[in-house]
């Protein structure tokens, strides 16, 4: 009986060990570079997306309806949302 204790401790101490070793990060390093880089566009598409306010609420602006904030940011921003799907579902490189 202690033999057999003995031998599923070892067993699993192994297990732990081999676990510890795969444990970090869930996505590579390059792959966070990627995501970095997707979130800077997704930021620079909404910074175009904002403005165009007025600064009297009697007064109507024609300034929203521009090319820069109707055509512009949206695609700036699906560009943004696709490139962070591609960074996430890129397959880290084993080192």
């Amino acid at each position: 009986m202690i033999i057999f204790t003995a031998l599923i401790f070892i067993t699993m101490a192994k297990k732990v060990h081999e676990t510890k070793d795969n444990a970090g990060f869930a996505l590579g390093k390059e792959n966070y570079k990627l995501m970095a880089i997707g979130f800077a566009i997704i930021v620079i598409g909404f910074i175009l997306l904002s403005g165009g306010g007025s600064d009297d609420p009697n007064v109507f602006s024609e300034d929203i309806f521009n090319f820069r904030r109707l055509t512009l940011a949206p695609i700036v921003l699906l560009i943004g949302f696709a490139f962070e799907i591609y960074a996430i579902m890129k397959k880290p490189k084993d080192n």
